[in-house]
């Protein structure tokens, strides 16, 4: 079924979003540890508050499985708005090449989605 790939594809950004956010709400110390020294931690955690709640939209999603249309371009929107930030301050030097790990994922997560949109047309 094309629609199957959509929620698997949104299940694996749900948890992916899920861990990432809590581990830097909740331990921001080993998260420091293993993305590099941060300035701003403040900004770290507002970043995790957003995913946070990007995370409760697409939890809503699975389980109303109503219109996924809305919940896949905020899906898509995040890996690519992700993807040049990462790469962008990785490469510039202003955060650590780890996140060009998390760039990858991101990649895969959209190209996912485009196979997933392209299945259901």
């Amino acid at each position: 079924m094309e629609i199957k790939l959509a929620y698997v594809t949104l299940k694996l950004q749900t948890v992916y979003y899920l861990v990432t956010a809590v581990w830097a709400l909740v331990h921001i110390d080993s998260f420091i540890a293993v993305t590099g020294p941060k300035t701003d931690i403040w900004l770290v955690k507002t970043v995790a508050v957003l995913l946070l709640a990007i995370s409760c939209c697409f939890i809503s999603q699975l389980i109303t499985k109503i219109n996924l249309w809305p919940v896949a371009i905020l899906a898509i929107g995040c890996c690519i708005g992700l993807i040049f930030i990462d790469c962008y301050y990785a490469f510039t030097g202003t955060i650590s090449k780890i996140y060009l790990l998390d760039a990858v994922l991101e990649f895969l997560l959209l190209i996912m989605w485009v196979i997933a949109l392209i299945r259901m047309r």
